[in-house]
């Protein structure tokens, strides 16, 4: 299967592809790399998931924002390339969680991002190095940032 029907057999839908809240550009080829500046838990209707993790969501819902922020990723390659199937790789995944300080999990949270890119590009394409931090804060009060490169076939 590509990446294409991959994830339309997940019957995800997909958020509006984030305009810029700032200066900067959303996504950046260079060559055969892409890169997405760092997305927000935007839902489908367009609002965001809002909360700190460990006083307002739990570690599950978390991930699951984590997911959404994922899939705000995708919307902004779909946007910009026209399809998944052009991705080799994914190369790297930051992830930021706004957590409360006593909070740890900060890795299973952004789980929820790099186990939809594995389910897209398989286990060995979909996963790439990492770093997920906890955050004293983040814009609007998210609780999940993540930005992401990725390489062209």
């Amino acid at each position: 299967m590509t990446a294409d029907e991959r994830f339309s057999s997940l019957n995800l839908i997909l958020p509006p592809p984030p305009k810029p809240m700032g200066v900067y550009k959303p996504f950046l080829q260079l060559d055969k790399m892409i890169y997405v500046s760092g997305h927000g838990t935007f839902k489908e209707d367009g609002t965001l998931i809002i909360g700190r993790i460990g006083m307002d969501l739990n570690e599950k819902e978390g991930k699951s924002a984590a997911q959404q922020v994922g899939l705000a990723i995708i919307s902004t390659l779909m946007s910009n390339l026209g399809s998944l199937n052009g991705i080799a790789r994914v190369v790297k995944v930051l992830g930021m969680v706004n957590a409360t300080s006593d909070f740890e999990a900060h890795p299973y949270v952004i789980n929820g991002c790099s186990e939809l890119f594995a389910k897209i590009w398989g286990e060995e394409n979909g996963v790439g190095v990492r770093s997920a931090v906890g955050m004293g804060s983040l814009p609007g009060n998210i609780p999940v940032e993540i930005e992401a490169q990725f390489l062209l076939k």
